[in-house]
């Protein structure tokens, strides 16, 4: 792995969202002098909040995996997670509820989904689910190391022995012929591939490493941070304002200061100017470009992700028999599954037959909503505004409507009494200055995946490195954690540190 050449005692972090405080947490804990300049009054970048009417939402992700992978940023500044964030497992980590009527309980401990799986579709399938959760282990703990925490100076860099077990494993076979090698049943089929949504790619044509998503959300766990999700950036920078970390907020960058080929400082809006030795930029990939003044030539047009509706909403806190099946997350699946794929990845238009994401987060902190009330998180996956042409402005009210009937409609006993909080629709994920108004970046292709990915170096420029979702290693709470880490890497070097696939997840 190359590392930046030069002096780096200073470094500036430019955003403060979880893989910038991820670098800024490894730096420090590296003996680097660290400020982190962010636009915002509050870390947490994509993890964003507000509070409305007595409620507080979490406007960003709101299923959270992978706490080793977390704690790895506390332990590079002599702290540990547990101590700074109280953290509990979700249990079950979804409810799954399908367009025939059938409901499924997804369970992260074997010998309980084993059993759930019986049930609901008998002996058979239960067993191969069984092997498809050894086959997921095993897929992880090859690809962890080797392939999704390491840097890329080139493709060559994949020429590794893990690359060898990963094609035997069939990694880079397609994501759904994989699984249906275990399981049969299609509404099964469903519950081990829906998650390529967040990679962008419909599953019968996303790569099979991505299937370690599946692995992080059904078999290593689902947790929620008591005080919601934004809890997480918080303590994040508070442990890193212990190890001497500076915090600037409300600073826009304006520009970057060069001399030569190398950043001398960064200077914001309000005119304050930061002198750097490196700097760490997590912007979205077309303010990068611009900051830095170059946009590498690429012989692929980048593609974005899918984007997404999500409604906040407030509602009578629902009985015990309607809580026990809503649950904290929920997936309510519609029935034309590949239709959904084609209507927001190709055709560019909203889902005939919406699947939809449904999270209570008051099922785990019942005070993120006033007394006697919940609070629901409704997620509906959306073309972005490059592919899309829908007037989300004029239409969006509309199609919000749509979403909460289906919820009352197939979750009796929750949303009764709504108020509709809060909205955000791909307009205003654009508005806020996300590529293509989708928050979850580029999609996942294998144009797009690893040393195909937009690097987290640029040519050129001799000491800017880069983090976040549009760079390696991709989308999600646990790979900006790592993505700021390997930003780190490349301005120190790496550290000797315990390899995180030798833990046993299982």
């Amino acid at each position: 792995m190359r590392a930046l050449s030069g002096r780096t005692d200073r470094v500036v972090v430019v955003g403060a969202g979880l893989s910038g405080l991820s670098a800024a947490m490894q730096l420090a804990g590296r003996g680097r002098s660290v400020t982190v300049v962010e636009r915002g009054l509050h870390p947490g970048g994509r993890v964003g909040r507000a509070d409305v009417n007595g409620y507080r939402l979490d406007t960003g992700p709101t299923v959270l995996t992978m706490p080793d992978i977390i704690d790895e940023a506390f332990a590079a500044v002599g702290e540990s997670l547990a101590d700074c964030l109280p953290m509990d497992p979700v249990h079950p980590a979804y409810h799954a509820k399908f367009a025939d009527g059938s409901a499924l309980q997804v369970h992260t401990d074997a010998a309980a989904m084993a059993a759930e799986i019986e049930r609901f579709a008998g002996r058979a399938e239960a067993d191969g689910y069984l092997r498809l959760r050894d086959w997921l282990t095993k897929l992880y703990r090859t690809e962890f190391d080797g392939f999704i925490a390491d840097n890329f100076d080139s493709p060559l860099s994949l020429l590794t022995p893990s690359l060898a077990r990963l094609v035997a494993l069939g990694g880079f076979r397609r994501w759904e012929p994989v699984v249906r090698r275990f399981l049969s049943d299609e509404r099964l089929l469903r519950v081990f591939t829906f998650q390529a949504l967040y990679a962008g790619v419909p599953p019968q044509s996303a790569l099979a490493v991505y299937a370690v998503i599946a692995y992080m959300d059904t078999v290593a766990g689902v947790y929620f941070p008591r005080g919601g999700m934004r809890a997480l950036p918080d303590a994040m920078a508070a442990a890193a304002s212990r190890a001497g970390v500076e915090f600037v907020y409300g600073a826009p960058v304006s520009e970057l200061e060069f001399s030569g080929s190398r950043v001398a400082a960064v200077r914001t809006l309000d005119g304050l100017r930061v002198p750097a030795d490196a700097v760490v930029l997590t912007t979205e990939l077309p303010d990068t470009y611009q900051l830095i003044g170059r946009t590498p030539r690429r012989p692929l047009r980048l593609r974005p992700a899918p984007s997404a509706v999500v409604a906040h909403v407030g509602c009578r806190a629902v009985g015990d028999g309607a809580g026990q099946e809503a649950g904290h997350h929920t997936i309510l699946f519609g029935d034309a599954w590949k239709q959904t794929f084609r209507d927001i990845i190709d055709d560019g238009k909203v889902m005939g037959d919406p699947s939809l994401l449904v999270t209570r987060p008051t099922a785990g902190d019942p005070s993120l909503a006033p007394p006697g009330r919940d609070l629901l998180y409704v997620l509906a996956p959306a073309p972005n505004t490059e592919i899309g042409s829908m007037d989300w402005d004029a239409a969006g009210s509309g199609y919000v409507q749509q979403m909460l009937s289906a919820v009352r409609d197939r979750m009796p006993g929750v949303g009764d009494d709504a108020e509709l909080l809060h909205v955000v629709t791909p307009a205003d994920w654009r508005r806020q200055g996300m590529a293509a108004g989708t928050p979850f970046a580029l999609a996942h292709t294998f144009a797009q995946t690893g040393p195909f990915r937009p690097a987290n170096t640029v040519r050129g420029v001799d000491n800017v490195v880069l983090a976040g979702s549009s760079t390696v290693p991709g989308v999600g709470v646990p790979t900006a954690i790592l993505s700021g880490r390997l930003a780190a890497d490349r301005i120190t070097g790496i550290p000797v540190r315990r390899l995180t696939s030798e833990v046993n997840h299982s």
